[in-house]
């Protein structure tokens, strides 16, 4: 079998429209000349990709990747990002001596997604599904703080932390919070980011105040960071 033929023609040309389109806006003279289709079968198939999002058009016409592309491309880079979390919680936490956690935005929340739980002492626990605060914590404010001014703006009505706060953490790429969430517990954040740069994922450490002090980030920011950039690596591999 041809590698480029899986036997299924109308799913062969669907394929090669989509292909085709990775490189940029296609006409549909463009696109029968880029995939060899017959003019009427490419036209069929590109509009019923439209129907189906995978395909839009620009302002002139052409022929675009549609939404549905990206939508399915985070799904499968969420599904990624989670395989990759559990070892590099699991180190984080060993190198810190403290509960280690990965959040994801879901609206006016932020959702655990996966968590390396401190094998012993006074723990700081978050179960996987968790959904807790925007308006607090460290992993809320780098959820936060690389989103556009409107939704910044609107993100901090209520926040206890603030707009200075988020500048600080875009500037130095980490976030720390004392007693920010809950009294006596404090926390610290870096962004894991997709391919295409957006924020998608904060790693975070908490504990106890009395364990990582009023300025948490002075210890424990590095082996935080260099966690959120090796899960940003993994997750810009082919």
């Amino acid at each position: 079998m041809n590698r480029n033929n899986s036997g299924v023609g109308v799913l062969d040309k669907a394929v090669a429209i989509l292909s085709t389109l990775e490189a940029g806006p296609h006409s549909l003279a463009e696109l029968v000349a880029a995939t060899g289709i017959a003019r009427p079968t490419a036209h069929r198939l590109a509009v019923a990709l439209e129907f189906h999002r995978l395909v839009a058009r620009d302002l002139t016409g052409r022929f675009v990747l549609g939404p549905r592309s990206g939508e399915l491309g985070a799904a499968a880079g969420e599904d990624r990002l989670l395989a990759a979390a559990a070892p590099a919680l699991s180190a984080l936490r060993d190198a810190t001596g403290e509960s280690a956690q990965l959040y994801r935005r879901q609206g006016d929340l932020r959702i655990c997604v996966a968590v390396a739980e401190r094998l012993s002492g006074l723990r700081d626990s978050v179960p996987v599904g968790a959904a807790l605060t925007m308006q607090a914590g460290s992993a809320a404010q780098i959820l936060l703080a690389w989103e556009d001014s409107e939704k910044i703006h609107r993100g901090l009505t209520n926040a206890r932390f603030t707009a200075a706060q988020l500048s600080a953490d875009r500037r130095r790429g980490w976030a720390q919070s004392v007693g920010e969430r809950e009294a006596g517990v404090a926390s610290v954040s870096a962004p894991v980011r997709a391919p295409n740069g957006k924020v998608i994922a904060a790693v975070s450490i908490s504990g106890p105040i009395e364990r990582l002090g009023r300025q948490p980030g002075r210890i424990h920011a590095a082996a935080v960071v260099a966690t959120a950039a090796r899960l940003t690596e993994y997750l810009t591999r082919e």
